[in-house]
């Protein structure tokens, strides 16, 4: 692993070559903010990706392309004088000194728990009006689901037990199924969203996360799905040509081989 004065090195690196391209590159010239957003967008989420992957070479490139994300953002920052990447550095390092009193202050804690309820008061003290104020409103809505929910237990708004919320869960699927056999769109709509509100809080309570267990889910189906149509191929076959009876046997050989 580098040292810290070569890591302090590699940064500056990276801000030397910002500069240059800032100044020499017309594209990086062009950037603004705005332009930059749905790229960053993109980039976290193929972060994400490697994450779930556990493809560690790959999270270290799409950190850097992030990393890159926020130099870039702070030196159009200081372009207009509003902040550098001193001033993104120091203001995170202040929050996590005031957000963490059981280290950097008096305060004692006895668990995680703990600690995440305190950095929820502490975000209210530094004017917040709301514990939901810092969910971002352009979050997906399981994301978003999985934040609100964690952000309200962290004030004490939650259930005590699992099983609760797995009632909360059947309780809410009744009421699905009523919807249901009365045919009005918009009603089972709300209660559709209901069931997989309550689902995101199930799984929080199991101690997983949600965005991730439907990620793997959708991957392992691809992975199926894709080993379905490679051997219909193999076969001369079309999808849309065989039976479902067929595409379940070569379904069933793909599920073997997980």
């Amino acid at each position: 692993m580098n040292t810290r004065e070569e890591k302090l090195k590699a940064f500056d690196r990276l801000l030397t070559i910002m500069d240059e391209l800032r100044e020499q590159c017309p594209w990086d010239r062009k950037q603004t903010m705005e332009s930059l957003r749905h790229l960053t967008i993109e980039e976290t989420y193929e972060l994400g990706d490697a994450i779930l992957d556990n493809d560690l070479n790959e999270v270290k490139g799409e950190l850097g392309d992030l990393l890159l994300h926020i130099v870039f953002y702070a030196k159009i920052g200081s372009e207009s004088r509003s902040f550098d990447i001193a001033d993104v550095a120091n203001g995170i390092c202040e929050k996590l000194i005031n957000r963490h009193p059981h280290i950097y202050g008096d305060v004692k804690v006895e668990n995680e728990e703990e600690v995440k309820q305190n950095w929820e008061k502490i975000k209210l003290k530094e004017g917040k009006k709301s514990v939901l104020q810092g969910v971002p409103k352009s979050l997906p809505a399981l994301v978003k689901a999985n934040r609100i929910q964690d952000k309200v237990a962290g004030v004490g708004f939650d259930w005590e037990q699992p099983e609760q919320v797995f009632e909360k869960l059947q309780e809410e699927l009744g009421e699905l199924q009523e919807e249901v056999s009365h045919g009005n769109k918009d009603r089972i709509e709300s209660e559709f969203g209901d069931v997989l509100f309550s689902m995101i809080n199930y799984a929080r309570f199991l101690g997983i996360n949600p965005e991730n267990a439907l990620e793997r889910t959708n991957k392992k189906f691809s992975k199926r799905f894709q080993f379905l149509e490679n051997e219909a191929q193999k076969q001369g076959k079309a999808l849309k040509d065989m039976s479902l009876a067929e595409m379940d046997t070569y379904w069933n050989k793909a599920k073997e081989m997980d």
